[in-house]
């Protein structure tokens, strides 16, 4: 099977930690989020994928090439400006032959991606949108169904007063390319404003896929760190602990609950990292750091004394000695002084 992956977005509210890194490319787990979705998809027969790229594609490119490390034909097509969800899956349509998957690169979910299949070609639809429950669905699309699964309305991030259900558009889709084909080229067109409620409104058969998946978008720095804590609390295995190895750590550091310590790690004398805590390669903490539920992106130092908790900090930072930091989203490449302290809020590249 085929998927055609969204990964145009500029990622502007996971800014400053998307300043140089594309959003679909943020580190989960020490690997690129993109990286995580391809290998489950793998899983479930997807051996061909066509990423749909404008922001820095160049980077997402020079990391995955051709896609053979991962066992799977990847396809670029680059956007000279942006097109909408449904306008960037035209755009690839010299790669699409047959019904394919498309989904958002802001996506991770645990969804069934053959069952999804089956229901697409049991109901001969044209589309089949995969709906997931959410708690609040104000910022979300609604998706109303029949009984059986058939699609019959769409609300837009509606007010409270206009819920009729917590089924909400997951932002995964099997896609007919005739579908695609009626777009106009180089049309700045939405699945979900546009293609979704003409189809609808022609009566052709658009079908949901419901099952009880995990399900998150990280397009926020919140719901960016919860993934991963959701995942690291789930593979807390000896053999996933220690599969980049723990060399560079102290005798008295202790280290407590799940952590993912990265290749080329220092851990000084008296460091306390608590889990869930995610620490990129060639981290250097220094004597008497103190880092919880904390994702750390690679090759940041922290100087002696540090204490870090429920915070992400991006590549290449230096923290100063006695730097206190909590609640806070820290960039690319920014330089802490000695006894910084901040708590809440977001430090850029420059302005710390």
């Amino acid at each position: 099977m085929k998927a055609v992956i969204l990964v145009g977005g500029l990622g502007t509210r996971l800014r400053p930690l998307t300043l140089n890194t594309p959003k679909s490319m943020v580190p989960v787990l020490n690997t690129p989020f993109l990286e995580l979705v391809l290998r489950r998809l793998s899983g479930f027969g997807v051996d061909e994928a066509v990423f749909a790229l404008s922001h820095l594609a160049p980077t997402i490119e020079s990391y995955f090439g051709n896609g053979s490390a991962l066992g799977i034909d990847i396809k670029y097509v680059i956007e000279s400006s942006p097109l909408g969800t449904a306008g960037a899956a035209r755009n690839a349509l010299g790669h699409i032959h047959n019904a394919c998957l498309v989904m958002n690169g802001d996506i991770f979910t645990s969804l069934d991606i053959t069952a999804m299949k089956e229901c697409h070609a049991r109901h001969n639809a044209k589309v089949t949108i995969a709906l997931t429950k959410v708690d609040n669905p104000c910022a979300y699309g609604l998706v109303e169904t029949t009984p059986d699964g058939r699609v019959r309305h769409f609300l837009e991030k509606p007010s409270p007063q206009e819920i009729t259900t917590d089924l909400i558009n997951a932002g995964t889709y099997i896609v007919e390319p005739d579908v695609l084909t009626d777009i106009p080229p180089d049309t700045v067109t939405s699945f979900e404003r546009d293609i979704f409620p003409s189809l609808l409104a022609s009566g052709k058969p658009m079908y949901s896929f419901t099952d009880n998946n995990y399900w998150i978008d990280i397009g926020t720095p919140a719901k960016y760190h919860q993934l991963n804590r959701d995942l690291l609390l789930n593979n807390t295995s000896p053999e996933f602990l220690a599969k980049q190895g723990r060399p560079g750590v102290h005798p008295t550091a202790r280290l407590e609950g799940p952590v993912l310590l990265g290749e080329g790690c220092s851990v000084g004398e008296g460091v306390v990292i608590s889990g869930p805590t995610i620490i990129g390669r060639e981290c250097h903490l220094g004597p008497g750091a103190i880092v919880s539920d904390a994702v750390i992106w690679h090759n940041v130092t922290f100087g002696a004394g540090c204490c870090i908790e429920s915070s992400v900090i991006g590549n290449n930072c230096t923290l100063g000695p006695s730097c206190r930091l909590s609640e806070c989203i820290v960039g690319e490449r920014v330089t802490l002084p000695s006894d910084y302290c901040q708590t809440g809020g977001q430090i850029w590249p420059g302005l710390a």
